[in-house]
């Protein structure tokens, strides 16, 4: 039987990152190098331009599952404190914490503990100083309301069982006049939930994406204003990878 309760998914997406990181981890204790986690064409590190995968640990780069780059649409600038929803091997958190520099940070938040580990191990290669890993889930981000700038993530929030409580979370952490700038898989508004799931595993990336509307007014419910939802490019039939902009209201 299908594991469909968001208790066993929830569980699935952890080992399968958990490998993951392991595949990266094991990979960099061979000869050649950390072993990239193939995927295809549409994720990955290959979304990152030359110059920024170069200037990173090789074991960043090789654990990069994203659809996108949201660091390259955030407007990240001097001074901002920045949080990376499911960080991964923390390639978005240490590109954040180059962009905002010595007086910003730049937090990344991840529920596994491989990962975790892959990432910390990935800052003490790269000498940032202005970086902190936190474990925890996006639906309970561990951090107090009002202390964040900008939110990123990266093909992480179509994975989560609760959409509306990171939403919620986005929304509490940011400051007033903060704003999110995120990647993420988007289905057609024609596309049913069922025919989402046919098209890839909720793991994947694919069955538990929302659509266009459902992100738009999931975003809007939690308060935000300015919701900008712009396709880069397909990921499966009526599946795309979008960059979601939105923005807190100062009032």
């Amino acid at each position: 039987m299908t594991e469909t309760s968001p208790t066993d998914l929830r569980e699935t997406v952890r080992r399968r990152y958990a490998a993951a990181a392991t595949q990266v981890t094991e990979g960099g204790s061979a000869c050649c190098g950390p072993a990239a986690i193939e995927v295809d064409e549409n994720f990955g590190s290959t979304l990152y331009a030359a110059d920024e995968r170069d200037a990173l640990p090789a074991e960043a780069v090789a654990a990069s599952l994203g659809c996108g780059n949201p660091t390259a649409v955030a407007d990240l600038r001097e001074g901002e404190r920045v949080l990376d929803l499911g960080s991964g091997g923390g390639i978005d958190v240490l590109l954040s914490a180059r962009r905002v520099g010595p007086t910003g940070k730049a937090y990344g938040l991840d529920m596994t503990e491989e990962m975790l580990a892959l990432a910390l191990a990935n800052q003490k290669q790269a000498g940032a100083t202005n970086v902190e890993f936190l474990k925890g889930a996006i639906e309970a981000v561990p951090l107090p309301a009002h202390t964040i700038d900008v939110v990123i993530s990266n093909c992480v929030v179509n994975l989560s069982t609760d959409k509306p409580a990171v939403f919620a979370e986005m929304y509490r952490v940011l400051v007033p006049g903060g704003r999110i700038g995120i990647s993420d898989v988007v289905a057609d508004d024609t596309l049913t939930p069922e025919q989402r799931a046919e098209r890839g595993e909720y793991v994947g990336c694919i069955a538990g994406a929302l659509s266009f509307a459902e992100y738009r007014a999931g975003l809007e419910a939690a308060g935000f204003t300015s919701v900008e939802i712009t396709p880069t490019h397909g990921v499966a039939d009526g599946m795309h990878s979008a960059i979601v902009r939105a923005v807190k209201p100062v009032a």
